[in-house]
């Protein structure tokens, strides 16, 4: 212990030795180590004059530790010594200096969301887009709301949110590797309106039935990995997917940070070979920057030497989004991935962390490499996306989905399709086959919501003109309406679609008429996806959410709660009352 504070003392000395060194703060001539020290006012009740003393002093913030805050040392006055004991000078306290590290800056990007408005039938009578089934968004947004913070609304893509629940869709019994089912009801938070559902229901495969998987993981094993919820949850999730592989699937790790490298060559998931994968996979850990381009075109290069003609073949990025070395800009990554994906190759992404999350990038990386993105916030996650969800995850059943809606005019005033505001395609490229779209995996659902205004019912957000002074107002152009716009229907939905080895796409087309009514157990998914999607609107405080509270969607959400055996339905009713409570 002496020892301790003679060295601690010794410090502090030293430290003042070369503080008298530096100048003055005003400039003068600082004055000797010694003097200040001399100079020192004594504390009383210390010893002699002879020993100075230590003042008791604040130690300015240094200015390389934005933020840090230092302790202070001094002299306790020493005991007065009872009469005919000694004198003995009592040992001075240790200095203890505490650092208060600043938290890094939070560099987390989100694409910025355009929110659609109502456009009117007459004029724009076909909706496009490209289904969506990623559910990144919805476990990024629970990670918020679970730390108390409101998401930031960019980060919150309501078909994403509404896509992160399975609903009760019959799958298909034609051709088709997908059913296609529409239903409708009046919108909870406009009731004039009409909500309609289109709902997807992938084929399901069984787990023994399950084609051979090829994977290569491609991991970011860079310093800012480092924390509980990034590298070591992510080493879990793939400790969890290996042991449910068996012997007909194969598994490789190329790892990036810095540069890029093959951790582990493609392994088959035998006995040994999920030992094997699984010590790899426990020894991995954090250190350098991401070179993260470099390593996918090694992953690439690995999966594509070990393709499986009859099989799936993926490479499963896991990162924080943060590509710091090589090539970073998005555009360059875009197109890269997009030209290894026409090798048959296709790409999942799985995000990880907070602070550091780059999800516009990831997203992006995930479309153009025909696959999904997913984000990871807990070990509950995990397994949803690496072990429930596998085979629907990995194995492809249709590649570049694309949905087109055309609105019947004698039904319909105007509409407007609720999220998917990234998804847009231009009407006329739903006929070209070189236009990428979205991927269904094996037993997915897909959700897409429209809100309808009736013909007669005003159009939200169209303002009208005052009547014309010198001439009579022209009434609306009459529509030439076909025979087809009489019978009743609200509209047509045609999809297209290409077989997961083949370039020329399918047709299928299904029609709704307004008085095609749900079945009871349909109407109740129905309303959960819409109290989902208000609940989406009330994040990104939209206009369109009109009046509707919190307290509506926990209504709502309630009465159509239904079967829930892995809780997700209820623990979306415990992310509404967060908001209820950060809102007030």
């Amino acid at each position: 212990m002496k020892s301790l504070i003679s060295v601690v003392a010794t410090l502090s000395v030293s430290l003042g030795l070369l503080s008298g060194c530096a100048s003055a703060p005003d400039g003068s001539e600082a004055r000797p180590a010694s003097q200040a020290l001399r100079e020192a006012p004594e504390i009383a009740g210390s010893a002699p004059a002879t020993e100075p003393a230590l003042a008791m002093k604040i130690a300015p913030a240094s200015p390389a530790v934005e933020g840090a805050a230092f302790g202070y040392s001094r002299r306790e006055p020493a005991l007065q010594p009872a009469p005919g004991v000694p004198y003995q000078r009592p040992e001075p306290m240790s200095c203890v200096y505490i650092v208060r590290m600043p938290q890094p800056p939070n560099t987390e990007t989100y694409a910025e969301i355009d929110e659609t408005g109502f456009l009117p039938v007459q004029a724009r009578p076909l909706s496009t887009f490209s289904i969506d089934v990623d559910t990144g968004s919805y476990s990024n947004v629970r990670r918020f709301l679970t730390a108390g913070q409101l998401p930031p609304a960019d980060a919150v893509r309501i078909e994403e949110l509404v896509n992160y629940f399975s609903y009760d869709y019959a799958p298909p019994v034609g051709e088709h590797p997908f059913a296609v089912h529409l239903a409708a009801m009046a919108c909870p938070w406009a009731p004039k309106h009409e909500l309609v559902r289109i709902g997807l229901k992938g084929k399901e495969i069984d787990v023994e039935r399950r084609p051979p998987c090829n994977l290569v993981f491609l991991i970011d094993v860079s310093g800012s990995m480092t924390d509980d919820d990034k590298l070591p949850l992510l080493k879990h999730g793939m400790q969890m997917l290996t042991r449910q592989l068996d012997e007909s699937d194969q598994v490789g790790i190329v790892t990036y940070a810095g540069h890029s490298g093959v951790a582990l060559p493609p392994t088959r998931c035998t006995q040994q070979g999920k030992r094997r994968i699984l010590d790899l996979i426990g020894s991995l850990q954090p250190g350098g920057s991401t070179h993260g381009s470099a390593g996918i075109q090694d992953a690439y290069a690995m999966a594509e030497e070990e393709f499986l003609r009859n099989g799936a073949n993926r490479v499963i990025l896991c990162t924080d989004g943060d590509f710091n070395v090589g090539v970073t800009d998005p555009e360059a990554l875009n197109r890269l991935i997009e030209e290894k994906a026409k090798s048959g190759v296709f790409l999942t992404v799985l995000g990880f962390g907070e602070g550091n999350l780059k999800d516009a990038t990831m997203e992006q990386l995930a479309d153009k490499g025909n696959g999904i993105y997913g984000y990871i916030d807990n070990i509950s996650e995990a397994r949803k996306l690496l072990v429930a969800q596998m085979s629907g995850s990995i194995v492809t059943i249709a590649k570049d989905v694309k949905i087109q809606v055309e609105f019947n005019p004698a039904e319909v005033a105007a509409w407007r399709l609720i999220g998917y505001e990234n998804r847009l395609l231009a009407d006329e490229d739903f006929n070209d086959d070189t236009k990428d779209a979205g991927e269904i995996g094996a037993g997915h659902t897909v959700t897409a919501l429209y809100e309808v205004v009736p013909v007669g019912e005003p159009v939200p957000g169209k303002p009208g003109v005052d009547p014309l002074k010198y001439q009579q107002t022209p009434p609306e152009p009459a529509l030439e309406l076909t025979d087809a716009a009489r019978n009743g229907e609200l509209m047509t939905v045609k999809l297209r679609y290409k077989p997961p080895k083949e370039d020329e796409s399918k047709l299928l087309s299904v029609a709704l008429r307004k008085d095609d009514a749900p079945a009871p157990a349909v109407d109740s998914d129905l309303q959960f996806a819409a109290a989902v999607a208000s609940f989406g609107m009330i994040l990104r405080d939209s206009s369109h959410a009109r009046d509707f509270t919190c307290e509506n969607v926990l209504q709502m959400a309630r009465a159509a709660k239904g079967p829930d055996d892995e809780g997700y339905r209820a623990e979306f009713l415990t992310l509404v009352r967060n908001v209820q409570e950060l809102k007030q």
